[in-house]
């Protein structure tokens, strides 16, 4: 089950990499703004529940859609810009093993513990 949690992951990292190839930025900026999302990991300095919550809310798939639904609604390529960097980046960590985090601690993941 693991294989194939990350080859669906894969699917979604895949699915932004062609999202951001439909909008007219050039490909440093993919490059550039890839693990921006980790910046939700300075929540951690206030502790471990006001870490999850912005780790949470930087590596959310479902914010990642509607802020690149409302880009796309709203004809605004920097909306789509930010969800397609924030979905393509989440897929990525979940690959790796990097899941939401739990209010325990950074290791604490819905994936599971990371380490283990």
């Amino acid at each position: 089950m693991k294989i194939t949690l990350k080859l669906e992951e894969l699917s979604m990292f895949l699915l932004g990499v062609f999202a951001f190839s439909q909008l007219n930025f050039a490909w440093w900026w993919f490059l550039v703004l890839f693990f921006t999302p980790d910046f939700g990991m300075l929540g951690y300095l206030f502790g471990n529940k006001t870490g999850a919550l912005f780790y949470n809310i930087f590596h959310h798939k479902g914010l990642a859609i509607l802020l690149w639904f409302l880009g796309f609604y709203l004809q605004n390529e920097v909306f789509q810009l930010i969800g397609v960097i924030l979905f393509s980046h989440a897929a990525f960590d979940r690959i790796l093993g990097y899941g939401l985090k739990y209010k325990k601690g950074f290791k604490f993941t819905h994936l599971g513990e990371i380490g283990n």
